[in-house]
């Protein structure tokens, strides 16, 4: 039979310790919240600046300016750029060839000849004329970007030179209110197309826009038509050349007006250019887009663009483009209006007949070209025919007398024959 254990000795009652530091594990809540406050006050008196942790809840109203710094990270691939090397680089990324977004100051400095841009209608500033407020009225918010970016609007527009070529310029400005188009922008782009299609001038607008203005309503909508209708006569009525640069981002009301309606269409590479966002489309549609999609390279590969060029070579390419236009021999260059030449006079003729036998050889490809089109003729054009029996087969040629026509047109234009 097992004997039982000896009672344990009884163990002498330890003091109770007090511990205030961690006194919040205590179940009282209210017994908690009194310590924890003896201890801020006693951190506080004997650390008067130090920064408490309950501080870190709340957000710091600091404003930090992008202009003071000395470093920016590229927003494609990550790359910290020093400002100064990247302002030299025309702001494309030394890492990746990104395009970052430039300011409407900055174009005008790097891509116009020193000193050759006069600005027209300056002070244009905005109303609020549907009294419009959110968080802050509309008032407030351009007064705000009108101090943050030194502009009246989202837009500069005027003349300027380029490669010793004169051109009126719109250069619209992302930083202004994400460049959305408003009433104001919408008048003094009409402006500038007006004033060149009264002095002659090639037009070049810089696109960099969110889309229309919402704080204007339908006054910002409207800017639409209206600038393109000012287009309609500076292209088709005067004859004269309108390129849009479209950079990142164009989107919005501005691609679905003046932005599309160029003679030939630039872009800057990877520029991001659409109308309605990439998830209102993908949620509409129900389907997955590509990844190169609303890019610039997309755009080019569907045919919706003409070039895409680097701002290294960009001012080299307006100029060229230009300087081709005015020799093109299709075209009349100038204010004019709107007419149809239908025949050449017998001087007129005998002038040109001259011309291409001393130009012979530059003009033979072209008449063989042009004549191989004329329905009915049977015997083929032999390189020992005569010129002039060329020209009266041609001139004569009852079967298709539109097509002599324009060809007349053609070769009146292209300034072989002097008055």
């Amino acid at each position: 039979m097992a004997l039982p254990l000896p009672p344990l000795p009884s163990l002498p009652k330890l003091p109770k310790i007090q511990f205030p530091f961690f006194s919040w594990l205590d179940w009282g809540k209210d017994k908690r919240l009194e310590k924890k406050k003896e201890i801020e006050n006693k951190i506080e008196q004997q650390i008067p600046n130090l920064i408490k942790l309950s501080a870190l809840k709340y957000k710091r109203d600091v404003k930090a300016e992008k202009d003071l710094g000395l470093w920016t990270r590229c927003e494609n691939c990550g790359v910290i750029i020093y400002i100064k090397h990247l302002q030299v680089n025309k702001k494309v990324c030394i890492g990746c060839n990104y395009h970052i977004l430039m300011s409407s100051f900055e174009r005008i400095a790097r891509f116009l000849d020193i000193e050759s841009w006069t600005p027209l209608n300056e002070t244009m500033s905005s109303g609020n004329p549907l009294g419009f407020s959110d968080q802050k009225s509309y008032t407030e918010r351009l007064i705000e970007s009108q101090e943050l970016t030194g502009l009246q609007d989202a837009v500069q527009t005027g003349t300027g030179v380029i490669e010793g070529i004169p051109l009126a310029l719109g250069m619209m400005d992302f930083h202004f209110m994400g460049g959305s188009m408003g009433s104001v922008v919408g008048e003094k782009l009409t402006r500038l197309i007006e004033y060149a299609t009264i002095k002659g001038l090639s037009l070049v607008i810089f696109c960099a826009s969110g889309g229309a203005r919402m704080q204007e309503g339908i006054l910002s909508l409207m800017q639409m038509a209206k600038i393109s209708a000012a287009l309609n006569r500076h292209q088709n009525i005067a004859k004269l050349l309108y390129i849009p640069v479209l950079t990142s981002p164009t989107t919005g009301g501005v691609t679905a007006s003046f932005a599309m309606l160029g003679d030939l269409i630039y872009a800057e590479p990877r520029a991001l250019i659409g109308f309605a966002g990439r998830r209102v489309i993908s949620q509409t549609l129900q389907e997955q887009l590509p990844k190169d999609f609303q890019t610039a390279e997309y755009l080019l590969h569907h045919g919706l663009i003409d070039l895409i060029i680097s701002r290294f070579f960009l001012k080299q390419a307006l100029a060229e483009t230009v300087i081709l236009f005015q020799q093109a021999p299709s075209k009349e260059i100038g204010s004019i209006e709107f007419r149809e030449r239908v025949t050449l006079t017998k001087v007129e003729e005998e002038l040109l007949r001259r011309s291409i036998i001393e130009n012979e050889n530059s003009f033979k490809k072209m008449l063989e070209s042009f004549l191989s089109f004329i329905p009915g003729r049977k015997k083929a054009i032999s390189t020992d025919l005569a010129f002039n029996e060329v020209l009266d087969e041609a001139f004569d040629n009852s079967l298709n007398a539109s097509i002599t026509k324009d060809f007349s047109y053609m070769l009146s234009s292209t300034k072989l024959i002097e008055a």
